[in-house]
């Protein structure tokens, strides 16, 4: 993430979340090509006849943000990890429903790799929908945890970001990072045996 317009954007996220509509407007240009980019992270990996375009999952992300009210951005980093969550859950619903339509076809092939996220299926190969159901079985055992790993994971956060957004220290984050993708890498392996 850009570091330059970073206090402009939190103080527009503050100003929007005390009901100004001209900060959340001002906001769009600043914020757009960031959470495009996420996006574009998040769907580079997937398979390539996916249906779902950065564009529309960036806009049906910033849609369902736009509509809580009214909402309670601390800062940038706060936003753009509620922006990884709201991604993490439309590409989970999209892969159920692409299941579902398909009537018991496979789900979307993800790979995990702990440094960069989502990585090409040459590396262990995992399902979003397995992944999700993983990543809630987490969050119940250790919701901060399972937050950062979402953060991390599905947002692309960095370690500084992260440590922000969670209001811990980066080396509780890094330390936390390691232990939540070994327990989820150990689950998702159990799920596959199965």
């Amino acid at each position: 993430m850009c570091p330059e317009p970073s206090a402009e954007i939190s103080q527009l996220l503050v100003n929007w979340g005390l009901g100004d509509q001209e900060a959340r407007d001002a906001l769009i240009p600043l914020i757009y090509g960031e959470l495009r980019r996420v996006a574009r992270r998040h769907l580079g990996h997937e398979r390539r006849d996916h249906t779902l375009q950065s564009a529309a999952l960036v806009n049906e992300a910033y849609l369902r943000m736009v509509r809580q009210e009214p909402p309670q951005w601390q800062n940038r980093a706060h936003f753009f990890g509620v922006a990884a969550q709201m991604m993490r859950h439309i590409l989970v619903d999209h892969a159920r429903n692409r299941v579902a339509a398909k009537r018991g076809g496979a789900a979307p092939r993800l790979s995990l790799d702990p440094e960069i996220g989502v990585a090409p299926a040459e590396k262990q190969e995992l399902d979003i929908v397995a992944l999700d159901s993983a990543l809630n079985k987490l969050t119940a055992l250790d919701p901060e945890q399972g937050r950062l790993i979402e953060l991390r994971f599905f947002g692309g956060l960095s370690i500084e970001d992260t440590a922000v957004v969670m209001s811990i220290s980066p080396a509780t984050v890094k330390r936390e990072w390691a232990t939540a993708r070994a327990w989820l890498r150990r689950e998702l392996k159990r799920d596959a045996e199965k």
